[in-house]
């Protein structure tokens, strides 16, 4: 697999029908919308970013696809109960290229242990290498060091998962 593909990542997940996930740092939807697809009329996105304008372009592209399952929501996922959800109230949590760029990992980590059920999961995927378009090489985080911030938020590691050439793919527990 060359690069991220949102339908493959949601296959290795086991994403289906009436779960609820909470999509941290959604930008443009690039997982929300197929993971809305996945879960269906039954199930929910909270597509949850801190640009109003990606929310904008989400809200759009939900819209533009007949997509009514998907709740973009302002969120500051650099604090606890920066989501603005329930304790324990997604079936799981997607962090897909944030990790990185966030300067609170710790409290980002602790609202995703928040917000997610009992033996509910947390899906990590962060950059691997340095490409063109990805992070400087001072701001990627291995592999063993995002497996060390998991386990100290709480969470318990469940298996890894192929997330492209430049990624790698955490599944965690609750």
């Amino acid at each position: 697999m060359p690069f991220l593909n949102p339908e493959n990542v949601i296959k290795a997940l086991g994403i289906g029908p009436g779960m609820k996930i909470a999509d941290f740092g959604c930008g443009a939807g690039f997982y929300s919308l197929p993971i809305a697809r996945a879960v269906g009329p039954s199930g929910r996105v909270f597509a949850l970013d801190v640009q109003k304008s990606a929310l904008e372009l989400v809200r759009s592209k939900a819209k533009a696809a007949r997509l009514l399952n998907i709740a973009p929501t302002w969120a500051d996922l650099d604090h606890i109960g920066g989501s603005h959800l329930k304790d324990a109230s997604v079936t799981g949590a997607l962090i897909s290229n944030i990790l990185f760029q966030s300067n609170h990992r710790k409290e980002l980590l602790a609202e995703a242990f928040r917000v997610v059920e009992p033996r509910g999961f947390i899906a990590l995927i962060d950059w691997s290498s340095s490409v063109p378009g990805g992070p400087s090489p001072d701001r990627l985080i291995r592999r063993e060091e995002a497996e060390k911030m998991l386990e100290s938020a709480g969470f318990r590691r469940d298996s890894e998962f192929s997330a492209g050439d430049h990624h790698y793919g955490l599944l965690y527990r609750k």
